[in-house]
């Protein structure tokens, strides 16, 4: 695969891009990306996203800081003035320690990428660097368009493992960023010499006993192979089993003698455990526990990762490293990172350098026989001393705890979920049974105003469901003795080593107690409390072994860190809460009563956020209505009340009657003086938005439409038959200066107008092409109602995990029959008046209107002598029988009429208040002919 820069739409950028589109891209992106990439997806991981989490309860001074920083200070001094930054992040993918060759590099660069604490763990930040040398567990390099995120297009980086030499784990990454176009092999060499220097320094940071122990194994020869820890055991080893295999060798070692342990993991294989005593320098006794890796099959190739271990500094010259050899990038005109004509000497040993790795013994001019069955191959796992064994294992054990409990309590902003997943780690590796009691107003967002009063089970979770808890749902009432209240009270978990004997617990409820007695037997009770707010309460029983001390602190930690998870998704939901609700206010509370169109709409939030969809139906003079749908970009408060601007501003546009494209000119001025007013943008535009604005006329069966960057509607014709009609598609809002285009289309009776937003169509995982084809099949139904339509569509065409918002509107079209509608045309001839009034009169009692013949009459008078006087011929009444009665008089002439007060001297001026005190509303529209001037007068009765 080419990692060069991506020209054109080439290389890496080009495999990325069909990868995000749902094409396979199997051969040509190499497979530790390709999973990284896959793992990504499946996480629900955007490309655009730009935040990352941040951690402020890092350890500052750990061992890992403390070993690594002096390095990273001497390669700072080395790399100084170019543009190379350098990382040590944790197990967990948190930035510690970062360096960087140029003062204003750091300035340059966004928050998470300039101060430690932000986390790049894959599961959070996709493909890059540091996550996926943790998920690989050896050294990677990621190359521009091969990272996940679009901020990382323009980087390349090298990133290494940092692993402890005494038990093999890995504990922090070392990472090299540069740009993607200064790419220098010799690069591989100094990030592990530089790995190799930390890993002394970590092992510098070891007890001395721990020390001596090693230093004993390694003079004793036993092994064949230098240490290498559980992380190199196997390349495709679960974290469970790696997990599994320290704390087998752990108990070993606590058993104070030698033996061996066959260890079988969950797709077959075995790996044996051999313990082996040891005597170190001032009579330290131990035990050191190797691994004895199966040998592998004859003519299969399978190499163990190792780290080779090197002097720091560079080389001219480095070897060519395969990985490389078929990539162009890493040749060719990049900038070398080493002085040209320089040469670095080795170094020579310190006292912390480590033996190299020995090579197997061969005769002179022989080649190894490759079909003899080699050896099984004995690899160091763990030293340490029998009588901290237990101890060591117990607290290996709560630290794999505590350390999963950071990856799975918070994988969702859902409080329940969240809850859920505390009482999942929990069982069994802590105890037996959990349940947890959570105030209603926090599972709302709330903060609960009586947190010990008004707790309701949430969580039942055990290693089996028969246990007699109260169920879910129930409300749940403490006693003032019970540890439940208790901990509450004091903000300390509670201990109940022997629930018999727990005076309070009993009696709480005798009877429940009792029952629960046959099944569990210790508990610990322990509030959940972030931020000074009191969440809940989880209580963790056991049915045998009781609890101890130790088992206290550690159920008051792992609550701790959940809390924290339970305290944020609280936060997210009141925020979604008060989103939903403003979203909500500002999208029509109810659809308006005309006879142009029967109407259905849907709003469906996205699932993490609520972004600035909105949709509108809005009466106009003549029966027409208005149709409208939009989008803001974003999600959000910021989007919300955007939208409900946008929607008010529109709804404005089009009562004055303007048509479609004048509509979108007035909203896009608008979008545009709203970036312009916001001190956030700095002139600089943050706020984007789509629409499209259809009106409908039921007296033509015209329908007229314009959009401003938005998909295009869909047209259902009586007979069924789908389309979608060309519209020019106009810029976005916002963008000012470019012009929109309308288009007037044939809409017959018993039509579909099917309005919609980008969400139902758009998402990374499919092809706009094929949903469209969806949506096409899915409404070629012409028997079908609009609420028909809007469940079939967000049923059959909608994506399953909403990443954005989605609005829809259904619009089934009628039409003003003929009978309904009377027209004249008159010359501009005062004469005329009489005959027209009787003309009017004539049809309105034809329809059965003789009660508005009254105001009819003086409103059509005064609207046809005002033209008459006013305007320019020729001239043209309609009347129209629709909700209302509708009087429209048309000229030529655009000179608009004004309402005013006559004075008591002035002998005209008085017609247009009469039509406004006669008529239910009046106005003006603008045709391209001139202009009507309406007005609306009530029916009883219809």
């Amino acid at each position: 695969m080419s990692t060069g820069p991506a020209a054109g739409g080439t290389g890496p950028a080009r495999f990325r891009e069909l990868f995000l589109q749902g094409e396979p891209v199997d051969l040509g992106v190499r497979p530790s990306i390709l999973g990284s990439w896959q793992r990504s997806r499946a996480l629900g991981l955007s490309p655009d996203q730009s935040d990352l989490p941040f951690r402020a309860d890092f350890e500052p001074d750990g061992r890992i800081v403390r070993a690594a920083a002096p390095v990273l200070d001497r390669l700072q001094s080395r790399f100084d003035g170019s543009e190379m930054n350098i990382s040590v992040a944790d197990a967990s993918g948190t930035v510690l320690l970062r360096r960087f060759g140029k003062d204003s590099l750091a300035r340059s660069l966004p928050a998470f990428q300039s101060v430690p604490g932000f986390v790049f763990a894959e599961r959070v930040a996709g493909t890059n660097g540091i996550g996926l040398a943790l998920a690989e567990r050896q050294l990677i390099r990621v190359y521009g368009a091969e990272h996940f995120a679009e901020r990382s297009q323009r980087s390349a980086c090298r990133a290494l493992p940092l692993r402890d030499p005494l038990s093999g784990r890995i504990e922090g990454v070392l990472c090299f960023g540069y740009p993607r176009d200064a790419e220098d092999p010799a690069l591989d060499t100094v990030i592990r010499k530089a790995a190799a220097i930390i890993e002394r320094r970590l092992l510098g940071l070891s007890s001395e006993r721990e020390r001596a122990l090693l230093g004993a194994y390694l003079e004793a020869g036993a092994g064949p192979h230098r240490f290498v820890g559980v992380d190199e055991l196997a390349a495709d080893l679960h974290p469970g089993e790696r997990a599994l295999l320290l704390e087998r060798a752990a108990e070993l070692i606590s058993r104070a003698q030698r033996g061996a342990v066959d260890v079988p993991l969950p797709d077959g294989r075995r790996i044996t455990l051999v313990s082996r005593a040891m005597t170190g320098a001032g009579g330290v006794e131990g035990f050191a526990v190797e691994a004895v890796l199966p040998a592998p099959e004859p003519d299969v190739a399978r190499t163990i990762p190792h780290q080779v271990e090197e002097p720091l500094g560079l080389s001219p010259e480095p070897e060519p490293t395969p990985a490389l050899a078929t990539q162009p990038e890493a040749h060719g005109a990049a900038r070398s990172w080493t002085e040209p004509g320089r040469r670095v000497a080795r170094r020579s040993r310190t006292d912390l350098d480590l033996p190299d790795t020995p090579q197997p013994e061969t005769e002179p001019g022989t080649e190894p026989d490759r079909h003899t069955t080699p050896p099984p191959t004995r690899r160091l796992l763990l030293v340490g001393e029998p009588h901290v064994g237990t101890y060591a294992l117990a607290a290996r054990r709560r630290l794999e705890l505590l350390s999963d409990a950071g990856t799975r309590i918070g994988t969702t902003l859902d409080v329940r979920r969240t809850a859920q997943e505390l009482a999942e780690i929990a069982v069994p590796r802590l105890a037996d049974y959990v349940t947890i009691d959570l105030p209603e107003p926090v599972l709302r967002g709330e903060e609960s105003t009586d947190p010990r009063g008004d707790l309701h089970r949430t969580v039942v979770h055990g290693i089996r469901d028969d246990c007699p808890f109260h169920p879910v749902g129930k409300r749940i009432e403490y006693g003032p003795t019970t540890p439940h209240l208790r901990c509450l009270t004091t903000g300390q978990a509670v201990l109940e080593p022997d629930l018999s004997a727990a005076r309070g617990w009993l009696a709480q409820d005798p009877e429940h107690s009792a029952q629960l007695l046959s099944r569990v037997r210790s508990l610990i009770a322990v509030p959940l409390v972030a931020r000074g707010v009191v969440l809940g309460v989880a209580a963790f029983y056991r049915a045998e072994e009781p609890f101890e001390d130790d088992d206290r602190s550690l159920a008051q930690e792992l609550a701790a860190r959940a809390a924290l998870s339970i305290d944020n998704a609280r936060r997210y939901t009141r925020e979604r809460t008060m989103s939903l609700a403003l979203q909500h206010n500002l999208l029509p509370q109810g659809l308006p009563d005309q006879n142009a169109v029967d109407v259905a709409h849907r709003y469906l939030p996205a699932e993490s956020d609520v972004g600035g969809d909105w949709y509108d139906v809005i009466p106009l003079s003549g029966s027409r209505v208005g149709l409208f749908v939009g989008d803001v970009v974003g999600h959000g408060m910021l989007s919300a009340a955007t939208m409900g601007r946008l929607r008010t501003a529109a709804r404005s546009f089009a009562e004055l009657d303007f048509p479609p494209d004048d509509v979108l000119t007035h909203l896009d001025n608008l979008v545009g003086r709203l970036d312009r007013e916001d001190p956030a943008s700095d002139g600089g535009g943050i706020i984007g938005a789509t629409c499209l604005y259809a009106i409908y006329d039921p007296t033509s069966q015209q329908c007229t439409m314009a959009r401003a960057g938005h998909p295009p509607p869909a047209l259902v014709r009586p007979d069924g038959t789908v389309s979608f009609p060309d519209l020019p598609p106009g810029p976005p809002l916002g963008l000012g200066g470019l012009p929109f285009e309308a288009v007037t289309l044939p809409l017959p009776e018993d039509s579909r107008l099917v309005l919609y937003t980008d969400g139902l169509i758009e998402d990374r995982t499919r092809d706009v092409d094929v949903v469209l084809d969806q949506l096409r099949d899915a409404l070629a139904h012409a028997d079908r109602t609009p609420e028909e339509i809007c469940r079939t569509v967000l049923d059959t065409v909608a994506p399953l995990g909403r990443y954005d918002d989605i609005a829809l509107l259904v619009a089934r079209t009628h039409a003003l029959a003929p009978d309904r509608i009377a027209t004249w045309e008159l010359p501009a001839d005062p004469a005329v008046v009489r005959e027209i009034r009787a003309s009017a009169m004539r049809q309105l009692a034809d329809w059965g209107l003789d009660e508005a013949a009254f105001a009819a009459e003086l409103m059509l008078s005064e609207l046809v002598t005002n033209a008459i006087r006013h305007g320019t011929g020729p001239i043209r009444v309609r009347l129209l029988h629709d909700r209302t009665l509708i009087c429209e008089v048309a000229d030529t002439s655009d000179t608009a009429p004004h309402l005013r007060r006559a004075a008591t001297t002035d002998e005209g001026g008085r017609g247009l208040f009469l039509v406004a005190q006669l008529s239910q509303s009046w106005g003006t529209r603008y045709t391209s002919e001139g202009k009507v001037i309406w007005a609306e007068c009530g029916l009883q009765g219809g």
